[in-house]
């Protein structure tokens, strides 16, 4: 299952605008929920590069035990994860209402209508699908942080 995942490090370089984007996420605490490793770690290096802070979960449950401590300021959530699914953790982070209003984005390697319709009634904010490229990864970032803070640079 995991197989198709396994491309997503090395697809998708942006442009010019790389630099930019950088300057504008620099500090940004983004949390990343997946079972697979290459995914996180991917995602991770994305991230890192562009100035984010990165916190990682392997699941739903460690994503929960983490979210306190570390209040990130978006969280990227895979939907097929085991014991506790990418749409039970954005139920139970949308419920909390500390983290109410934090940026949720769904993650999955499914691009049906059904899963995205699933995703917003539990309170997602976007939906990307794997396997996901550095540039619409750091777009995703981007949109939520300035959606979050009008009020930055």
């Amino acid at each position: 299952m995991e197989a198709m995942s396994v491309s997503v490090g090395f697809i998708g370089e942006a442009g010019g605008r790389e630099v930019q984007d950088a300057a504008a996420l620099k500090g940004v605490k983004v949390m990343v929920i997946d079972d697979s490793n290459t995914i996180r770690r991917s995602a991770e290096i994305f991230l890192l590069q562009a100035g984010c802070t990165v916190i990682l979960a392997d699941d739903g449950f460690d994503a929960l035990a983490k979210i306190t401590d570390h209040q990130p300021d978006l969280i990227f959530v895979d939907i097929m994860m085991p014991r506790l699914d990418g749409y039970q953790t954005c139920a139970l982070i949308k419920k909390n209402a500390k983290f109410h209003q934090t940026p949720v984005v769904m993650l999955s390697s499914k691009d049906g209508l059904f899963d995205r319709a699933r995703g917003r009634m539990v309170g997602s904010d976007q939906y990307l699908t794997k396997p996901f490229t550095k540039d619409s990864l750091l777009k995703a970032v981007a949109t939520h942080v300035k959606a979050a803070a009008p009020h930055s640079n």
